[in-house]
């Protein structure tokens, strides 16, 4: 497959030819945007279980990454600050790498079954300090680390994308095993997964144990 090339005069370049393909905003979309977590964004966070954050290194490269843990994972400090424990994953640690080099971050909070979510700004800070980690153990583990979000802009999202996607609706629900699993996903695109069904089981199952063992 050969590489698309945009159309230069189909690039919209400017927000003046941008904003002219569509209708004004609405006043209450504008005005929805508060600068602190008021009751009704504090009960959100307080029931959701997965985030996704974004994060943007000083040279524009771009990065979104989930994170999940049991219901109300997300400490409220204060009405402008949260806090986000780091759980072990990887250790590519692309989004605190971003972070350290530019504090700008967006937190989308998704609650199950729920259509509507709350966008989060703000400017985002590593801590260490055991004052904060200390209640955001599980199984008695601490993260090593948190991520304490001053908040600068929250306000909650319309419905219209979860009901385009049916997300939480079973009867659109995909089967996983028509794709190939994770492991051999990522073995097809670096070093070549094994031909044996056997031994790719056994890649199968020992990822699954890792993820028992190091989940926290």
């Amino acid at each position: 497959m050969s590489e698309l090339e945009v159309k230069p005069e189909f690039v919209i370049a400017d927000e003046q030819s941008l904003r002219g393909l569509f209708e004004a905003t609405h006043d209450l979309a504008v005005v929805k945007c508060q600068d602190r977590l008021d009751k009704h964004a504090q009960a959100f966070i307080k029931r959701s279980p997965f985030i996704c954050i974004g994060t943007q290194n000083m040279d524009g490269k771009a990065d979104v990454s989930p994170r999940g843990d049991p219901v109300g994972f997300v400490k409220i400090l204060d009405e402008r600050t949260l806090a986000i424990p780091d759980r072990p994953g990887n250790n590519r640690l692309d989004s605190l790498i971003n972070i350290i080099a530019n504090p700008s971050v967006g937190l989308l909070f998704i609650i199950p079954g729920f259509d509507d979510t709350l966008r989060v700004n703000g400017q985002a800070v590593l801590v260490t300090d055991p004052a904060i980690l200390e209640g955001m153990s599980v199984n008695d583990r601490m993260p090593k680390l948190a991520i304490v979000v001053k908040v600068s802009a929250v306000f909650m999202h319309c419905a219209k994308a979860f009901r385009r996607s049916k997300l939480w609706s079973p009867e659109h629900f995909q089967d996983r095993r028509e794709m190939p699993s994770l492991i051999k996903i990522i073995l097809d695109q670096t070093t070549g997964a094994p031909s044996g069904e056997g031994e790719m089981r056994k890649l199968d199952d020992d990822l699954e144990e890792e993820y028992k063992r190091t989940l926290y």
